[in-house]
């Protein structure tokens, strides 16, 4: 009796001191591809990330000649969209936050591909939020496909649960996790 005791509580440890790390889901449907004669760089070396611009576009201040916008310019007008609680269907309210960043996408950030992050809050396993977080990333996908944006463009990653923006135990703080963000990638 007491070797069963002393192997439950050494297999109940051992399940329950797993690594909760978790690394987010990717859809590498559009991995390493040229867009626009733009190809991907290192985003870890600052210097190399120059949004496909050559270097004499680029001004002494950093910024762009020819009203060209950069890339983190770009990427701040892009809007986050939220989602109802265990839900990932776009709400009636995102709709227009979905069609200003599809117009973007066709317009001005033509040239870049877009990634979208789905995120949700702390409720649920970690595989659920991934998958929600994946469901809510292909319903933004699905609407800026519908508004004209190149499917071929468009890559989607899960973080579940592991992105938060605000970490308070409340129910505005967890309806500010449930989303989608955008992001440019040259």
């Amino acid at each position: 009796m007491k070797k069963l005791l002393a192997l439950s509580t050494i297999a109940a440890l051992l399940l329950f001191s797993g690594c909760s790390q978790k690394d987010p889901a990717v859809d590498a449907t559009n991995e390493g591809q040229k867009f626009n004669n733009v190809t991907t760089t290192d985003v870890s070396d600052p210097s190399a990330t120059t949004s496909g611009m050559d270097d004499a576009a680029i001004d002494q201040s950093g910024t762009a000649d020819n009203n060209e916008i950069s890339l983190s310019g770009l990427e701040a007008q892009l809007n986050s969209v939220t989602f109802d609680f265990d839900k990932f269907e776009i709400r009636a309210d995102m709709q227009d936050k979905l069609k200003t960043n599809a117009m973007l996408a066709n317009a001005a950030a033509s040239i870049y591909n877009v990634k979208l992050e789905g995120n949700c809050d702390e409720w649920g396993s970690d595989e659920y939020n991934y998958a929600l977080g994946l469901k809510r990333a292909k319903a933004a996908k699905d609407a800026m496909v519908s508004e004209g944006v190149d499917a071929a463009r468009i890559t989607m990653v899960s973080f579940g649960e592991s992105n938060p923006t605000c970490t308070e135990q409340t129910q505005a703080c967890w309806a500010e996790n449930r989303r989608v963000d955008f992001k440019l990638l040259p």
